[in-house]
């Protein structure tokens, strides 16, 4: 092997990966991925950040990812680090996020006789990626072979289905540069240009005639990366067709506009809602949070189903069984229908829209803090401008039942791929990379899960403000039918109080709250300044409960005109 030609060819991957637009390198440190890492150090434009725990290291190139639109190269050492970025990597498949993976390996001669830190690599995150290979051992073949692979992968990552790719680097020692930088060409492999867009097609004539025919139609906006002119164009056709959008803030669609219905979410628990039932339903995005929106369509089964993917994915857990069209959201909505005159379907959705926001008003006004107003207060502190990351578990759900339409909605992320709670301070603090005051609303079982990625983010020139309602434990178990049976171990088994104290993170600002007053100070305070802040919010879990109870009856009663006492 050559040292020379090892160099050449890792400089030469990292000036493809910079011609094709990636920007940021997210490195852990170690031995064999020495001529990867040093290679991504010596070239312009490729910014490098070293991430000592590679779980943490996935996350945060994800968050990055989805902020910028620009995919990130991931690099690491053989063994169980790259094991460590699969938990990333799913939810980058699930949710479309371009991801490039680079991990180090041995060569083939040292694995499976006992070589240290040596796993099986070849194809480790299985059919989480979008494409993987097994590159040549640098410096043993021509550099040029491993500037198309490395083109290859990033116009698969950035392609019609994007998502993360994954290149396995084996690297015989001497791993060190032995004749210091090589001159390499900027770009040397020409780059995959998408087709033209289609102005119209099938699917945006059918739609624009269900438009037209078929005053009772939903569009149902599940989570979404965003879309900015497509937005403008849902709202468009929803407002000429006199349709209603039920969409969850990750949808980028809760927009203070008449056709948005806030509290969907409420309204679906009531049989207010199978008398409004709709004739047509046009699903884009991933499948929607909302459990009462999938029950909803399960019942009703409108006569019209149609889901919009450009990647083709059958997101349908209602499994109503409709055409599933692969155009994009500008293509499929490019010809709204007449303007609809008369629309009495969509002025009853927002009457009692109207109703049950004021219903929720009440309840909210009357108690003490608790997480509903929480994940209100903190969604509307986030700047235009911002970035606003939710976890799962209640924190997302929350958000949906509770945020408030806003003229000019910030960029709102949760990890809805995988729905799982891990990662998201990583996640948090890569978007707040791209420059953007970012607001993260977490449970305090989350954070503790990623306590590492805290600390990595206080050492990060980053502004993020965590907002944690701590109810010491699992608090959303307390919702689910387990809670209501007896001599389970509710407490031990499922709650799991874990009495952490969550003020001793050195380089994050602590501060504790206990109103709303208190808590939209602190938030004037900390969105917007430069480093990290947690501010905590104590809940009585089972207060919690009774609250989102009182919230669904008092929508109930407005529903109906009854009284909510």
């Amino acid at each position: 092997m050559k040292p020379d030609r090892v160099y050449e060819a890792t400089c030469g991957a990292m000036a493809e990966l910079v011609a094709h637009g990636v920007r940021h390198a997210v490195v852990s440190p170690g031995s064999r991925s020495t001529p990867l890492t040093i290679a991504a150090r010596w070239t312009e434009d490729l910014e490098v950040s070293i991430h000592l725990d590679e779980r943490s290291a996935g996350f945060h190139a994800l968050g990055l990812a989805r902020v910028t639109g620009r995919p990130v190269v991931l690099i690491c050492t053989s063994g169980t680090a790259a094991a460590n970025y699969l938990p990333a990597v799913i939810e980058a498949h699930y949710t479309g996020v371009p991801l490039v993976v680079f991990t180090a390996d041995r060569p083939h001669e040292l694995r499976e006789v006992g070589a240290g830190q040596t796993i099986d690599q070849v194809h480790l995150y299985g059919d989480h990626v979008r494409h993987f290979a097994e590159v040549p051992v640098a410096g043993e073949v021509d550099p040029f072979h491993l500037r198309v692979a490395t083109a290859r992968a990033v116009a698969t990552a950035t392609g019609v289905s994007p998502g993360p790719v994954h290149l396995n680097w084996p690297f015989r020692e001497p791993l060190e540069p032995v004749d210091g930088r090589p001159e390499v060409a900027s770009a040397s492999v020409r780059a995959v240009v998408g087709a033209q867009r289609p102005s119209t097609s099938p699917t945006s004539s059918w739609l624009r005639e269900l438009g037209e025919h078929h005053e009772r139609g939903v569009i149902v906006a599940g989570p979404t990366p965003g879309w900015p002119e497509g937005r403008d164009r849902v709202i468009a056709f929803a407002e000429a067709a006199g349709w209603v959008v039920l969409a969850e803030p990750l949808s980028q669609l809760r927009e203070a506009r008449d056709c948005v219905v806030e509290t969907y979410d409420q309204l679906l628990r009531h049989p207010w809602a199978d008398e409004h039932a709709p004739e047509v339903v046009v699903r884009i995005g991933n499948s929607p949070t909302s459990k009462p929106l999938r029950l909803w369509l399960d019942r009703v089964r409108p006569k019209h189903q149609i889901l919009i993917d450009p990647a083709g994915r059958w997101n349908d857990a209602t499994v109503i069984g409709g055409p599933v069209s692969r155009d994009d959201i500008v293509t499929a909505f490019a010809e709204p229908p007449p303007t609809r005159a008369e629309r009495p379907w969509a002025t009853a959705w927002r009457t009692a829209d109207d109703a049950a926001i004021a219903a929720i008003a009440g309840v909210l006004g009357r108690d003490e803090l608790l997480e509903p107003e929480i994940a209100r207060l903190a969604h509307a502190a986030t700047p235009d401008d911002g970035v606003f990351m939710v976890s799962n578990s209640m924190p997302v759900r929350d958000l949906d039942l509770f945020a408030v339409r806003r003229e000019n909605p910030p960029l709102t992320l949760g990890h809805r791929g995988a729905s799982g709670i891990d990662g998201l301070i990583s996640a948090a603090s890569g978007a707040a990379r791209s420059g953007r005051s970012t607001v993260l609303l977490i449970g305090d079982v989350a954070v503790i899960h990623d306590i590492g990625g805290l600390h990595d983010a206080a050492r990060r020139d980053i502004d993020l403000t965590l907002v944690v309602p701590n109810n010491d434990g699992g608090g959303i178990f307390s919702f689910l039918p387990i809670a209501g049976h007896d001599d389970v171990h509710f407490d031990e088994l499922f709650h799991t109080p874990h009495g952490t104290a969550l003020d001793s993170v050195p380089g994050v600002r602590h501060r504790k709250v206990n109103s709303a007053t208190t808590l939209a100070e602190a938030l004037v305070e900390t969105v917007g300044t430069p480093g990290v802040d947690l501010i905590e919010i104590p809940v009585d879990r089972d207060a919690n409960l009774t609250q989102h109870r009182d919230v669904t009856a008092a929508v109930a009663a407005a529903l109906t005109g009854g009284d909510d006492e």
